[in-house]
């Protein structure tokens, strides 16, 4: 018999550290204010971490906003993360690399 999700969740337990990290980033990266228009019809809007975020050629102000949360999300998890755990993605980040706050 397969294991449900709810049976999954509770036999392996999130741990504070990591819970505590998310919900941080979602607190700290949330937008503020209103969307704004610049002279030359971007549109912006700041993040309560100070990024102005902004739509692009390529990409809607959308996008940019799901990016940041995305990689503040990331970061933060990155930083708690228990030792050993296997990654995606080498950790700590290379010196030069922007890291969390």
């Amino acid at each position: 018999m397969t294991p449900t999700g709810e049976e999954i969740t509770a036999s392996v337990p999130v741990s504070a550290p990591m819970r505590a990290a998310k919900v941080r980033a979602a607190t700290e990266h949330t937008t503020v204010g209103q969307v704004e228009t610049t002279p030359d019809g971007r549109v912006t809007i700041t993040c309560a971490c100070g990024m102005t975020l902004t739509n692009g050629p390529t990409w809607s102000l959308d996008e940019h906003i799901r990016l940041h949360r995305a990689e503040a999300r990331f970061l933060a998890l990155a930083a708690v993360a228990p030792e050993g755990i296997p990654r995606l993605v080498a950790w700590p980040l290379a010196p030069g690399v922007d890291s969390p706050a």
